[in-house]
């Protein structure tokens, strides 16, 4: 056996793809849930996020008896950064996220999230050393081309869309290489998060104006809501991510964009622009090259 075949990660379990796929399916209709939170700015929307989740978290973990973990990965300084690291990034990830639907942007958002499999795949290539095929080559050019075209034509959301896949995708690398569980991490990025989500929400609460928090029983519960919104697709992806390999993980990500394309299109009527048809058209292309590779060597016998 050679070293490189030594160091691969072990093939994925069938509960890192259960867990992936449900991490997705949530993900897809994530936006049903905060098209009801229009009136709340975004960012306090992901503060409430954010405190939410802490007590559900601790709660969880308590049940599960990991709570000896979680300080652990406090207590220990290359965790504690790594964690510091991973929750800039998905605090960054959702606020993007959450003014994209607000905005009306959910095409974009759908595109990103189309993008990250395919980034995930050179992040796993550049810093896993995980394996590149000819195909996968081809279908990261296509996504190029496509995301090309869309600079030309639809410049005004392009960023939106480069910063969530590039935001998620570097998310799943911090996880991917902290030396920390699913759950006690999990809870660590919220932790850490909460001073700053605080501060937001005490701003808000003093300064903001009318529609945030206290505006309404509705609105209260909705925001109150965030934390289980939050926190169970991503205990579901990172549990995924840790028995996973970035590309076969990047295989099934495609299932949240798909249904977000699906809502922005025909439940919220988001104008389908040729520039914006042609970049989906390839990266579809792309996927679909990038799928056929992966079972092709899957049957093979190979990891995917």
């Amino acid at each position: 056996m050679t070293s490189a075949a030594a160091a691969a990660p072990p093939p994925e379990k069938g509960s890192g793809l259960a867990q992936g796929i449900g991490a997705y399916l949530a993900w897809g209709f994530m936006p049903l849930f905060f098209k009801q939170l229009t009136s709340v700015p975004a960012v306090e929307v992901v503060a409430h996020r954010v405190i939410w989740s802490v007590p559900l978290l601790l709660l969880i973990l308590a049940i599960r008896r990991q709570l000896p973990s979680f300080w652990a990965v406090l207590r220990t300084p290359q965790t504690r950064w790594l964690m510091l690291l991973s929750s800039t990034l998905i605090a960054a990830n959702w606020l993007i996220y959450v003014y994209a639907v607000f905005a009306d942007h959910i095409l974009a958002a759908s595109l990103g999230y189309y993008l990250t499999p395919l980034l995930n795949v050179l992040l796993g290539y550049f810093f896993l050393k995980e394996g590149m095929t000819r195909a996968t080559f081809v279908a990261l050019l296509l996504a190029m081309i496509g995301v090309a075209i869309l600079a030309a034509g639809a410049l005004d959301t392009l960023w939106i869309s480069l910063a969530l896949a590039f935001s998620f995708g570097m998310y799943g690398l911090v996880r991917k290489l902290a030396p920390v569980g699913s759950m006690p991490g999990l809870t660590a990025e919220t932790v850490i998060l909460s001073p700053v989500a605080l501060g937001a929400v005490a701003w808000f609460w003093m300064y903001g104006g009318s529609g945030g928090f206290g505006s309404s029983l509705k609105i209260d519960l909705l925001l109150i809501a965030g934390g289980a919104v939050t926190a169970f697709p991503l205990l579901m992806f990172a549990g995924a991510a840790r028995r996973m390999r970035l590309t076969a993980l990047g295989f099934i990500s495609y299932i949240g964009p798909t249904i977000q394309f699906l809502l922005g299109v025909l439940l919220y009527d988001e104008p389908l622009t040729t520039p914006r048809l042609a970049c989906f058209a390839l990266i579809w292309f792309a996927l679909v090259i990038f799928s056929v590779d992966s079972v092709r060597r899957s049957r093979r016998g190979e990891a995917l």
